[in-house]
């Protein structure tokens, strides 16, 4: 056999296998698609909507209260420096840093030598007049001298007395007294330093009680007045302290919308310092037998706010009115009854009358 005769035969062979594929194929294609169904399917037959998996709660009566959380600040009732009225040397320190000190109580001194010695010069010259005033007014029910003599050693009386009044107050300038019981901060000048009225001696701090100061959006400025209990925690204790209002700024800050508020806690025990960062919470107000609902089982829309509840199978969707809300819950006053069972996760995939499966649980939250 020629090699011309050899390939005619080769190609007719392949033309031959290529025509039996084709009339064979669609034969043996549903035997192959079969292995890869599942069993008792049928191909050509449509699927329904898939189930989707969701978690759902049905709404029961609840206790909801309106909290707010603030941040504020632990502030001394009284704080000053202490500093003297006067200038001069200073002769004697006699508090010790860090110690309680009473009102009154003598804390400093500065040289007073010139002053007590003018002191002293008016009161030998009191004396004098005073005796002068007395034979004058001797003289004067006898007729002796006349109004005008008598009443002019008067005014010299009462000019010295002024002066010496005026000396004292000067001496009491020299001498430093705590304003207010505290406890006196650290020292900042040492006997021999000379100071000025600009100089600080030390800080007194009093730490029984406590003020509590913080700010609340102004919506619930109305709500809060003098009396109004708080609770405020401190960083590193697990306590939790009780405090009551007791001033509330008349003037909202524009800038940030909030109104100033003040607090006072007893601090009994001076266990707290001023100047710590304080977590604060109010409760506003309470409502029994509220329907209070997950705050993410609620979706904002243009037309309102609206939920899905769960019916024969199918999620179907639902307005509601929204009343108090807490950091984690709201309160529907509109739309839910109890008894309805609510979706509360895949809200956002979800559409009217989609299947569901749904899995229910128990909201312990407040």
């Amino acid at each position: 056999m020629t090699r011309r005769k050899k390939f005619k035969a080769l190609l007719y062979t392949v033309i031959i296998v290529a025509v039996l594929g084709i009339i064979i194929y669609p034969k043996i294609k549903p035997l192959f698609a079969g292995n890869s169904s599942s069993p008792g399917m049928n191909p050509s037959q449509p699927r329904g909507p898939q189930a989707l998996n969701v978690q759902g709660l049905v709404v029961t009566p609840r206790n909801l209260s309106e909290i707010i959380n603030s941040t504020g600040t632990l502030m001394s009732d009284e704080e000053t420096d202490l500093s003297f009225e006067t200038s001069g040397r200073i002769v004697a320190i006699l508090f010790e840093e860090g110690t309680h000190v009473r009102r009154g109580d003598l804390m400093a001194k500065i040289n007073d030598r010139p002053l007590q010695a003018q002191l002293q010069r008016l009161q030998a010259q009191k004396r004098l007049i005073e005796e002068r005033e007395f034979r004058q007014r001797s003289l004067l029910e006898r007729d002796a001298i006349s109004q005008e003599a008598y009443d002019q050693v008067v005014t010299e009386l009462q000019v010295i007395e002024a002066d010496i009044a005026l000396m004292e107050a000067r001496i009491a300038e020299t001498e430093l007294r705590a304003p207010f019981d505290g406890i006196v901060g650290l020292r900042r000048l040492s006997e021999g330093a000379y100071v000025n009225p600009n100089s600080p001696i030390a800080r007194l701090v009093k730490n029984k009680p406590l003020k509590i100061e913080f700010s609340v959006p102004e919506r619930y400025a109305g709500e809060i007045s003098p009396g109004f209990p708080i609770n405020f925690r401190v960083d590193g204790r697990n306590d939790t302290f009780s405090a009551r209002v007791y001033a509330v700024d008349p003037k909202i800050n524009v800038g940030t919308r909030t109104v100033m508020v003040r607090a006072m806690y007893p601090n009994t025990n001076e266990e707290l310092k001023p100047g710590r960062f304080t977590g604060i919470t109010l409760q506003l107000s309470e409502t029994d037998n509220a329907i209070a609902i997950p705050t993410e089982a609620v979706i904002p829309e243009m037309e309102g706010e609206k939920v899905f509840v769960y019916r024969s199978g199918l999620a179907q969707q639902k307005y509601v009115t929204l009343g108090l809300r807490t950091e984690s819950h709201v309160e529907i006053t509109g739309g839910l009854e109890f008894g309805d069972t609510l979706l509360t996760s895949g809200v956002m995939q979800l559409r009217p009358n989609m299947p569901v499966s749904i899995y229910l649980f128990n909201d312990n939250g407040n």
